[in-house]
């Protein structure tokens, strides 16, 4: 066994004490998503006040040009859109991203509109605890976020930062002339909000972040890979031909951060890949996604128990082998900071 190999072993077997990952960023996953309906104002403010560094909302649009979050423009895995009478005209189909989607999107209602549907929990079979607060929730605006975020900052002392991701921005614009780029802009500047504050703007797309490069300089920008597909508006490009030695230098010349699926960053028995080597030697920063409790999500040798729902300690030494493995920032869904693991 080699001694990277002794290294996981002992990271497996030995108890995490607390702050262990504290020199690595820790994002708030749509909130705490674990414990409250994502992307609700509840969610945001409870991973504020779990320590989280920074907080993740996903923007969409509304008809009327609103950013609002919601983890896809599609409304009804995570509103009571498709129970309310008033709105079961709005249902339509569109081809997102090569992929048919059925349902009530966020471009076709106004602001007003959205204002009166209510959250619920999106996969309520694996957190049922969620549940209990169905209905209790509005869909928040992006300015909304920030007056949460200044408020807990003014409350707790501490910068907490915004890490936006703009959602399906290709498919808005040529489908529903909906600028996302512009609209976040516009926010960003009508906000008060410059590069000089702890923002990082992500896409899974390229075209979007390259024209925030010019138009928005300074901002860090993140370009989101995962281990199949490729980005939406480049069909001939492929994740993993951007995250070979080649490809990381062309994306380091419009992004700060490769924002990876964790299974990129890790091998199967929990070493690094070449990733995190790779990047940092094109100059760019890795944040791995996503770290989440329960067992479903987690590797098999960190899980606890058999239940799918079961939740252990895995998500807190799955933070301490990515930040053995150098990666600079990880999306969670749950609490990290101060947590302890026997």
């Amino acid at each position: 066994m080699t001694d990277l190999r002794l290294i996981i072993a002992a990271l497996l077997l030995m108890p995490v004490p607390a702050m262990a990952q504290d020199e690595m960023l820790i994002i708030a996953h749509r909130g705490s998503s674990a414990e409250r309906p994502e992307h609700t104002l509840a969610a945001y403010e409870r991973a504020i006040d779990q320590g989280a560094d920074y907080i993740e909302p996903d923007l969409v649009a509304t008809k009327d040009l609103v950013l609002v979050s919601r983890h896809e423009n599609e409304l009804s895995g995570t509103t009571d859109v498709a129970s309310r009478e008033e709105f079961e005209d709005r249902r339509r189909e569109k081809t997102i991203d090569g992929r048919l989607v059925a349902g009530w999107f966020a471009e076709d209602f106004t602001l007003a509109e959205l204002r009166t549907l209510r959250a619920k929990e999106r996969i309520p079979s694996l957190r049922p605890a969620n549940a209990r607060f169905d209905g209790l929730y509005q869909v928040p605006t992006f300015a909304d976020i920030v007056k949460l975020v200044r408020a807990k900052e003014a409350e707790t002392g501490r910068r907490i930062g915004l890490y936006p991701e703009l959602k399906h921005p290709t498919f808005l614009l040529q489908n529903a002339g909906i600028d996302l780029v512009d609209l976040l802009l516009r926010d960003l500047r009508e906000l008060g909000i410059t590069p000089a504050d702890p923002v990082f703007i992500q896409s899974f797309e390229v075209a979007p972040l390259q024209r925030l490069k010019k138009r928005g300089p300074g901002f860090k920008l993140v370009q989101l890979v995962e281990p199949l597909g490729g980005p939406a508006d480049e069909p001939a490009m492929r994740y993993a031909e951007m995250v070979s030695p080649t490809g990381l230098a062309e994306v380091a010349k419009y992004a700060d951060v490769v924002g990876a699926h964790i299974g990129m960053t890790l091998n199967p028995d929990g070493s690094p890949t070449a990733l995190v080597t790779d990047a940092n030697a094109a100059g760019l920063a890795v944040h791995a996604w996503t770290i989440r409790p329960e067992n479903e999500f987690l590797p098999a040798m960190l899980r606890t128990g058999d239940d799918p729902k079961g939740k252990g300690c895995g998500d807190v030494k799955l933070a301490a082998l990515l930040k053995a493995a150098g990666v600079a920032g990880a999306f969670s869904d749950g609490p990290l900071k101060g947590r302890s693991c026997p």
